[in-house]
């Protein structure tokens, strides 16, 4: 089926190639911080992890939303999302796929990364993060392809699939899980030590990766044949609402626990997130940004009427996306290292090369996601040319 994704107009090979453009710039910035080493980006002692962790950390999120179409697809046989999933699992092996690029660009050498499984180490939570991402990949692949090969041929998947598809659910949780295991078991950062770090992190997925899918289903019906479905958009409309008051109710118990019990500690972050510390205040205007998004969109997904309107629909998942791109992907990280643990301040702020890599492994997913979009799109056109 590969081969669907050799033909296309000329807009389609217009973007891949703009694609392998970024990608290649990527490559060039990444060939640098090879040569020079971590001492290109903007981290420091203080700040050592930054930008691709953040990525890598948001993207874990978007992965693991898939799971919200496979459960009432495939557990429940909500026919409604029979076009609609296999646009989420095709998301989940894109985005799985960069989160494994940006832990490849955090590390510095990519060797490191080969001696996590050469060396494993069960006691360490990144040996148990890598083992569940690449399960997870391999789960998604094999599925979604193997789903919509049964497709094309017009036949039930085989059997042995189902049993992968139980496994995906619990498997999706684990990836967003584990990620979380790895800020909240450390004990001298007091931002990330809360209990309900694991549950922040699967209602922020929740919302944000259906919501980038609803963004990718209107743009696919709109530069294609194929309709993921009207009544599929705004069921996971809902999905996303709902993750999002979670996802806001969470927050504000952070707030009341930091705030109320009055420790420094874990006051100190969420202060120099939201207000500055002795006028260090680089990351105040983007929280506040996140914030105000998180709100809007909201108060538009609340109201069934305007969750109806398509336009309006997309506004509020594009600004919620945003939101939580800049709390989770930004933020989050950055709250955790700022103040440091003797209460001085080191910021930190991404530089030119450290934003091209990042901006490289981004088309580099993309890509990914165009070329398995494109397989499946064809695949669908061809069985509703069948079917008339």
């Amino acid at each position: 089926m590969l081969e669907k994704a050799l033909s296309g107009s000329n807009r389609y090979w217009a973007w891949i190639f703009f694609l392998l453009a970024v990608i290649g710039i990527g490559c060039i910035a990444y060939m640098k911080q090879l040569n020079e080493g971590l001492g290109i980006t903007g981290l420091s002692r203080d700040v050592s992890w930054g930008l691709y962790i953040g990525q890598f950390t948001f993207l874990v999120g978007v992965a693991a939303s898939a799971v919200m179409l496979v459960i009432p697809y495939y557990l429940h046989d909500f026919k409604k999302f029979s076009k609609i999933v296999i646009l989420g699992e095709f998301l989940a092996v894109s985005a799985v796929i960069m989160c494994v690029l940006f832990i490849m660009a955090d590390m510095g050498q990519p060797m490191r990364v080969a001696n996590i499984l050469l060396h494993p180490t069960p006691g360490s939570i990144v040996f148990w993060d890598v083992v569940v991402l690449n399960g997870y990949l391999l789960l998604n692949i094999v599925i979604g392809w193997t789903t919509l090969g049964a497709d094309r041929k017009g036949v039930k998947p085989p059997d042995w699939v189902k049993p992968l598809i139980y496994l995906s659910v619990p498997w999706a949780v684990s990836i967003h899980t584990v990620t979380a295991f790895l800020y909240a078991g450390i004990p001298g950062r007091h931002f990330w030590l809360t209990a309900v770090m694991a549950a922040r992190f699967l209602a922020s997925a929740f919302s944000g990766g259906p919501a980038l899918l609803i963004l990718l289903a209107l743009l696919v019906r709109k530069f294609s044949k194929f309709d993921p479905g009207a009544e599929a958009i705004q069921a996971v409309g809902k999905i996303v609402t709902y993750a999002m008051f979670a996802n806001v109710f969470l927050l504000g118990l952070e707030f009341f626990t930091a705030f109320y019990s009055n420790i420094p500690g874990h006051m100190h972050p969420f202060l120099y997130l939201y207000t500055g510390i002795d006028g260090h205040t680089k990351l105040v205007p983007f929280m506040w940004i996140s914030s105000i998004l998180a709100v809007v969109s909201l108060a538009i997904l609340v109201f069934p009427h305007l969750r109806r309107n398509e336009n309006i629909l997309a506004f509020a998942c594009a600004i919620l996306f945003i939101s939580l791109w800049i709390d989770k992907g930004f933020g989050l990280i950055i709250g955790g290292f700022v103040p440091n643990m003797f209460e001085g301040i080191t910021e930190y702020w991404p530089t030119l090369l450290e934003t091209l890599i990042t901006i490289g492994v981004w088309a580099m997913g993309f890509l990914v996601l165009t070329v398995l979009y494109k397989v499946a799109i064809a695949v669908r056109e061809e069985d509703a040319a069948v079917e008339h």
